[in-house]
């Protein structure tokens, strides 16, 4: 049994021991909100989706006369639906939030839009996050990587920077910043260097894009040789 597998398999355990404290404190506590949200979580950790879905649903109904309440339990439920890969759900929930709720809701359509290769759309609610939560993280990200996915090589490159301000160990913003970097005619071999070490997986996905700027940056290369 590989280390990998035993490490996931640690994890299932510990996710279904967990199912069944919170069920308990539920039927203990059936008023406490917050069971129902964390039960939810944890079914999204083990892909029972259905059983998080119907969980948050029944609370919905429960707990309808506490907006403050019900606001949560829609961001969960958005963000089962989010994870199930049912996007067109999940904005759907996220749009209905609330002003405590809207920066993260606008977050999470952003990112369901981006799923759904709807980049432009994606762009617009991630801009629209910033405004609430100018220097959040994930934020940044999702703005860079929207840039990224249209071309517009300069503004990505300046939130990626943002980004590696905040966490210079992000692996995979290091990796698409050295895309970015390539096309840019920029140095770009150390950010390739920090995401190989900081998250090998994504650096090993993301080769075959890597190929393709290459192979792009030498096409634009050999037009403009032609140009002279």
């Amino acid at each position: 049994m590989t280390e990998e597998k035993m490490t996931r398999d640690a994890d299932k355990e510990k996710s279904e021991q967990m199912v069944h404290q919170l069920v308990q404190r539920i039927d203990t506590h059936p008023g406490d909100a917050e069971a129902y949200y964390e039960l939810a979580t944890v079914l999204v950790d083990l892909n029972s989706y259905a059983q998080a879905e119907e969980l948050l649903m029944k609370a919905l109904g429960l707990f309808a006369t506490q907006p403050a309440v019900v606001e949560k339990l829609r961001y969960g439920l958005g963000n089962v639906y989010y994870a199930a890969e049912d996007y067109t759900k999940a904005i759907q929930q996220f749009d209905q939030l609330g002003a405590q709720w809207k920066g993260a809701g606008y977050l999470m359509m952003a990112q369901s839009y981006m799923a759904n290769g709807d980049h432009k759309r994606a762009l617009a609610f991630a801009l629209t996050a910033l405004t609430s939560q100018p220097n959040d993280e994930a934020t940044l990200q999702v703005m860079a990587e929207n840039l990224l996915a249209l071309g517009n090589m300069d503004q990505a490159a300046e939130y990626y920077d943002r980004v590696l301000q905040l966490d210079a160990k992000n692996g995979r913003a290091h990796f698409d910043r050295g895309l970015v970097a390539m096309v840019l005619g920029q140095p770009y071999q150390d950010h390739f260097a920090q995401a190989k070490q900081l998250d090998p997986t994504y650096y090993e996905k993301g080769q075959q894009r890597l190929a393709d700027i290459e192979r792009f940056v030498q096409t634009q290369r050999g037009k403009t040789d032609d140009q002279k």
